[in-house]
């Protein structure tokens, strides 16, 4: 009988490094989403999934091959094929009688199913069918929602929905933004039990002011989706999924320390009740005697011990006078 759950050791550092990038991580690795496609599928989910791929570059991995898989029965297969990828989101295209033009999207957690909802591509304009200029592959976009079901937290199925593709199509983290280098919108609107995806690129032209004039230019895919099924992870499983380490960014808390409306570190010191009686001060510095202090003490002695010596004489030489 085979041994399960294998601990895998790396045989040398190629091995060790790939083991390392595939290790859970408090700042996650920008998500790989792979396209797969079914045993019957059709043109239009091919060319639909072909250009959100496009969308996702450069990350994103296409498969060529058709495969025999039901994700609502069975998702091992899909599953196999994210953790073989380093990949935690999916999107599967089939076609059938019963459910024509068919698009899966998903994602996992630690390589199990997490969520996945089924759409029906109702309408479907390809990027090519636009004749304009297209924004560069890998720009993050600007992800916009519109609907009543996107903002209403009832709505389970839409919210999950809205997380699913912002986690899609969000693309890589970055800590600053170039006003330039903002030219993709992505809009998703929620009509009913449909979702209406449309693209854009953003035209910065001149208004002779100092903030430019703001004009949109659609440069597609253009989607219009109806949610069929969905399978949703349970409340106690997305949390878990969601779950973040403290201090993820590492910025270390300092008690004690604050900063003023004007920039200024202020600091709070607690000391503790001193014994004066015990503090041991011959030998600190700050104490010690200087050389003039020290001299005119001894000139006091002198002063003081001659003054008792005069004294001392006039008695003596007082009482030899008055007899």
């Amino acid at each position: 009988m085979g041994v399960l759950n294998r601990v895998v050791k790396p045989k040398n550092q190629r091995s060790k490094r790939a083991l390392e990038v595939r290790e859970p991580k408090a700042i996650e690795n920008t998500k790989t989403a792979i396209f797969v496609r079914g045993a019957t599928c059709s043109d239009l989910v091919f060319k639909c999934m072909k250009d959100i791929s496009i969308l996702k570059n450069p990350h994103s991995i296409s498969f060529n091959k058709k495969n025999e898989i039901r994700p609502f029965e069975d998702a091992t297969k899909l599953e196999f094929f994210c953790q073989k990828n380093d990949s935690s989101l999916f999107m599967f295209g089939n076609h059938n009688k019963k459910r024509p033009n068919n698009l899966v999207i998903g994602r996992m957690f630690d390589y199990h199913m997490l969520d996945m909802v089924e759409l029906g591509v109702e309408s479907f304009t390809s990027m090519q069918e636009f004749k304009t200029a297209k924004v560069a592959s890998g720009t993050k976009p600007c992800l916009v929602f519109a609907g009543e079901s996107f903002s209403d937290p009832a709505n389970k199925e839409f919210q999950r929905l809205k997380s699913l593709l912002i986690d899609f199509f969000r693309g890589p983290e970055v800590t600053n933004v170039r006003l330039a280098g903002i030219e993709h919108v992505m809009q998703f609107t929620a009509v009913d039990s449909k979702v209406l995806m449309r693209s854009y690129k953003i035209i910065l032209k001149k208004s002779g002011t100092r903030l430019p004039r703001v004009e949109l230019e659609e440069i597609g895919p253009s989607i219009d989706w109806v949610v069929r099924r969905s399978q949703l992870a349970s409340e106690d499983l997305f949390k878990t999924a969601c779950k973040q380490i403290k201090n993820v960014k590492g910025t270390k808390k300092v008690k004690n320390i604050s900063v003023d409306a004007l920039g200024n570190k202020m600091g709070r010191v607690h000391v503790d009740k001193q014994e004066i009686k015990k503090i041991q001060t011959r030998k600190v510095k700050a104490l010690k005697e200087s050389k003039e202090e020290k001299m005119e003490q001894i000139k006091k002695k002198k002063e003081k011990a001659e003054a008792v010596r005069q004294t001392a004489i006039e008695k003596v030489f007082g009482e030899g006078d008055d007899d």
